[in-house]
């Protein structure tokens, strides 16, 4: 079977969550298959053309393989985070969601002038955080050398949101 079959066959689809009439993509099985976890790292070990400088993981679930995929890489692996969890001098990006606005920051010396980071989540649905990280990027100088997700849901058409960033879009599995 093909990597997005497999994880396909371990996704967990939660109907009404987290409000009604959304059918939630649960990625936690994954987990429970470590042969999986490792072909999913090795998948996007496969899809990059040109080694990066650094991951970046959006939190929290972009912490999972973006770590793994950093190590697995031998580069650094950097943290987004909401607002007010990271203990020193942070850059913070605030961003338009469908009700509101969120805010998302990384340590204002995490990345390098001149770097090509990969920015990792688990999940691609309308881009709007993969965006708003991807905008921390650009505020420390760096370039944005493309997007990994486990998951897109092409029908939310978070690709359109992000390619103005990075044409090089990876999604193992997609809907």
């Amino acid at each position: 079977m093909s990597l997005e079959t497999n994880i396909k066959a371990a996704i967990r689809d939660v109907p009404d969550f987290p409000k009604p009439g959304i059918m939630f993509k649960d990625i936690t099985p994954i987990f429970e298959n470590q042969t999986l976890c490792n072909e999913i790292v090795d998948g996007f070990v496969a899809a990059i053309s040109n080694k990066p400088d650094a991951i970046i993981g959006i939190e929290s679930r972009g912490f999972l393989f973006g770590l793994l995929l950093a190590n697995k890489l031998n580069i650094p692996f950097i943290l987004v985070r909401k607002a007010g969890k990271l203990p020193y001098k942070t850059i913070s990006y605030e961003y338009a969601l469908e009700y509101g606005t969120a805010k998302i920051e990384m340590h204002a010396d995490s990345l390098k002038k001149g770097w090509n980071v990969l920015i990792h989540d688990d999940l691609l649905a309308t881009g709007g955080t993969a965006e708003a990280a991807a905008h921390l990027v650009k505020q420390q100088g760096a370039t944005i050398s493309g997007f990994s997700f486990v998951v897109g849901l092409n029908f939310l058409n978070g690709k359109q949101k992000i390619n103005i960033h990075s044409n090089n879009i990876t999604c193992l599995a997609q809907y």
